[in-house]
């Protein structure tokens, strides 16, 4: 493991086996003994990863994809099924709310508890203590028991002593989203200054806005897998994509089985993508072909400033690339009618085989908040593009530029 890296994980599995069924007598119990019945639950699957030192790396995904066991693994709290996990560093996990306090104790023995837990000393603890209770608020509170306090006064201590620790690696779960906006502010506060002391967190969170302006880079988990690895922007559209209108009814009906559906009324509707070399339309590629991409949509009302999102995907669903309009167009108002905006997709990067092209326009905001997606995980028809060798003169996954020479003889 290099020196420069903090986290270094390959290959992770991680498998629970869930009963398939409760046994509560005791000839259940007895009938059932021989023939015990469990499922296999993959909670994650296949996890690549390098955190640098000093980085500042979110990790995100929808509840259930794993974001949570991966952070426990890394902790020690949980052993992985398979693979490797490597760290570099002393850890603070700030993961579960509550672990390691006592609700029977004051919160000033659960300062001093939860303090040596984290390994500090009685005397550090002592040397930090009011610093904990003015950040926490709570100094009305102290000699009071924890299981008088609310969840957001737990959340407010339990931080409090997490970030004095100064430990190598922090590691964070979306505890946060317990505190109040005041608190959360404090708490970020706390994040810039960690990052520009050099210090290493690994954030676990659901908010987009955080992900983008505190991490340097950041890893989508779905479905137990590692979707992307990428800038915090790029993951944040993913996540946005992954994520808007689960809960939209589609204008035609029911959503097809297994499928979310689109947003409803957009004010800027996605009409279709088509896909060109030159000016004729096709699906099939050779390995320095240019793409063309067409996006016909129509703009339904007056709208704030837009952009426009391409992604290839595998057919399994893994995201390989994207880009947007944002360096070529800017802050794009395009004005009530239809409209279609074409990109010009460089495929010497690109390894063979078949990808699905999706699109998707968003605000240009901070947040980007989705508007309308054209995308295979909404049972969409998109185009679905086929990559081949250019000719003989080429073998291999990728596309290489090279130019033969020859010298005249040689001694």
């Amino acid at each position: 493991m290099s020196d420069k890296l903090a986290l270094s994980i390959s290959h992770l599995h991680k498998d629970f086996r869930l009963p398939h069924e409760r046994k509560n007598s005791l000839k259940e119990w007895v009938l059932h003994f021989k023939r015990p019945s469990y499922e296999k639950l993959h909670a994650l699957r296949d996890i690549n990863l390098e955190v640098k030192k000093g980085e500042f790396f979110g990790i995100v995904g929808r509840n259930g994809s794993g974001k949570s066991t991966l952070l426990k693994i890394i902790a020690g709290i949980y052993q992985p099924t398979h693979g490797q996990v490597r760290v570099n560093g002393t850890l603070t996990p700030f993961i579960e709310l509550g672990i390691g306090f006592n609700p029977e104790l004051t919160g000033r023995e659960n300062v001093y508890l939860n303090g040596v837990i984290l390994g500090l000393t009685r005397r550090q603890v002592e040397a930090r203590y009011q610093e904990i209770v003015n950040f926490a608020e709570l100094e009305k509170f102290m000699d009071q028991r924890l299981k008088n306090y609310s969840s957001g006064m737990q959340v407010r201590l339990a931080f409090a002593i997490a970030k004095e620790a100064h430990n190598d690696i922090l590691l964070i779960d979306e505890v946060l989203a317990v505190g109040d906006a005041a608190f959360q502010r404090k708490c970020y506060k706390v994040f810039k200054d960690i990052k520009q002391s050099g210090k290493t967190v690994i954030f676990v969170t659901h908010d987009m806005a955080a992900v983008q302006e505190y991490c340097d880079r950041a890893m989508m988990i779905q479905d137990s897998k590692v979707l992307m690895i990428g800038k915090p922007r790029e993951v944040a559209l993913r996540y946005e994509v992954a994520n808007a209108a689960v809960a939209v009814e589609r204008p035609s009906g029911e959503a097809k089985p297994g499928k979310t559906a689109r947003p409803r009324n957009p004010e800027i509707k996605l009409i279709k993508i088509e896909t060109r070399a030159n000016q004729t339309a096709t699906t099939d590629f050779r390995l320095d072909d240019d793409i063309l991409v067409d996006i016909d949509f129509k703009v339904n009302a007056k709208t704030e400033a837009v952009q426009f999102n391409l992604f290839l995907v595998k057919p399994d669903g893994i995201y390989l690339a994207g880009i947007n309009t944002i360096g070529d167009l800017g802050q794009f108002k395009p004005t009530v009618g239809k409209h279609r905006i074409s990109c010009k997709l460089s495929s010497e990067q690109l390894p063979k085989g078949e990808y699905f092209v999706n699109t998707g326009v968003y605000t240009y905001a901070k947040p980007p908040r989705l508007i309308d997606i054209l995308d295979t995980s909404y049972g969409e028809n998109v185009p679905k593009i086929m990559m081949t060798d250019r000719s003989l003169t080429q073998s291999g996954e990728f596309f290489i530029k090279g130019e033969w020479g020859h010298d005249e003889k040689v001694s």
